[in-house]
């Protein structure tokens, strides 16, 4: 394998990468409103040469480079979340900037970067002959992760029929390549009370004074959670607070939280209910434990609902898929680091779910992820699209690097 010519190539194509870049952050994609960044990837999809595009009935954007029967996929979700507050930002996070070394705005680690050098990547492989015999290689733009990631896999694998022999998330990495990352679930406990004035709080029932309660409990449970060597502890955190009251001037008769559970390798959904569930006020005060369903319209119309479990994966150190990107690496750029992600990707579903091998390497910063001002460096585009190129014939011929 000609390494120097993959990075040459990746080089060559790095300023339509940074034009492509430009143009998604320009486009706002939040979760459930993906239409236009869809089409205008396909559009660059098409320009590439891509022998097969199509969009499934969630929204989901399929570009193929092949025609065998084996497939390797490189995934990017392709929504990004809110702006926020827009004085925390010193610049608009749709018109972005751009210097000599950096891009800035929405979606520009999380994660527009990786469907720009995913489908470079795939061109590249076409203009070096890198895509192995009787093999397809699949670039997705996936829909709906940041609402609920593994959503989108969970529908091309079911609904699609598309099995991929791994998947490589194209999520920021901070260089390093990642085989694996912490699972999660959302959780709801709800209170209830008696309404009465608040003039007289001794009639009613206080549902806000029972819930302070579970929430001191919850508080202390996570410094008890599970703790593995490698994806590190699970925890919980409240983040998100309801009530209901008839005024300001009543009291509550029902209070709610939600609850982010960090799941470790080895804990499981019916656990992590369990734990709280068995939690003293939870049951003095007869609280419901439950687990948040998903069940948003896609922006196509499509639901396509599901639990909001999301399971921990680990790609084991020997596996081929991961040799191969160490080996590409390695001819690229030098030895990587080869570690975990902290946050969620959509392999809680293609490797959690159904046990299709995943790792991850793409462009980016893990902290820039939801943060005011993001930005991603230019270097990385060209960077990662030379890995990806190198990948699958280094999977499917490891013996003639």
């Amino acid at each position: 394998m000609d390494f120097k010519a993959i990075k040459q190539a990746a080089d060559n194509h790095a300023p339509q990468m940074y034009r492509f870049l430009r143009d998604l952050i320009a486009i706002p994609g939040e979760s459930c409103g993906e239409k236009k960044v869809i089409e205008r990837i396909a559009r660059e999809m098409k320009a590439l040469e891509f022998d097969e595009i199509k969009v499934d009935g969630l929204g989901n954007v399929l570009g193929f480079m092949g025609f065998g029967e084996r497939v390797i996929a490189f995934d990017a979700h392709i929504d990004t979340v809110g702006v926020g507050e827009l004085a925390n930002w010193r610049f608009d996070p749709y018109k972005g900037y751009e210097t000599e070394q950096e891009i800035g705005g929405r979606g520009a680690s999380d994660q527009l970067g990786g469907i720009v050098s995913a489908c470079y990547g795939a061109r590249i492989m076409r203009e070096l002959d890198l895509i192995p015999e009787n093999c397809r290689v699949l670039v997705t733009g996936t829909v709906q992760e940041e609402d609920c990631d593994g959503l989108c896999w969970q529908y091309i694998i079911e609904k699609d029929g598309i099995r991929p022999e791994f998947v490589v998330i194209t999520e920021p990495t901070d260089g390093k390549i990642n085989r694996g990352q912490r699972g999660r679930m959302e959780i709801r406990v709800e209170v209830t009370g008696v309404s009465c004035h608040g003039s007289a709080p001794e009639r009613g029932d206080n549902a806000i004074y029972k819930m302070a309660e579970i929430i001191l409990e919850v508080r202390e449970l996570n410094e008890r959670l599970a703790c593995d060597p490698f994806l590190g502890k699970g925890t919980l955190a409240v983040s998100q607070s309801f009530y209901n009251s008839p005024s300001r001037c009543a009291v509550a008769d029902m209070s709610a939280i939600s609850i982010d559970r960090r799941l470790t390798w080895g804990e499981t959904w019916q656990q992590a209910l369990e734990e709280i569930a068995g939690l003293p006020a939870v049951k003095k005060h007869e609280a419901r434990v439950t687990m948040y369903r998903y069940d948003s319209p896609a922006y196509t119309g499509l639901v396509y609902p599901s639990d909001c479990y999301f399971p921990a994966w680990v790609l084991p150190e020997d596996h081929p898929a991961l040799k191969a990107a160490v080996t590409a690496h390695s001819g690229l750029f030098g030895q990587p680091l080869v570690d975990k992600w902290i946050f969620s990707t959509n392999a809680v579903s293609i490797m959690g779910r159904y046990g299709i091998p995943c790792l991850g390497f793409g462009p980016g910063f893990e902290a820039q992820a939801h943060a005011p001002n993001e930005m991603t460096e230019k270097a990385h585009l060209p960077r990662c699209a030379a890995l990806y190129a190198a990948i699958p014939m280094l999977y499917i011929r490891p013996s003639q690097p």
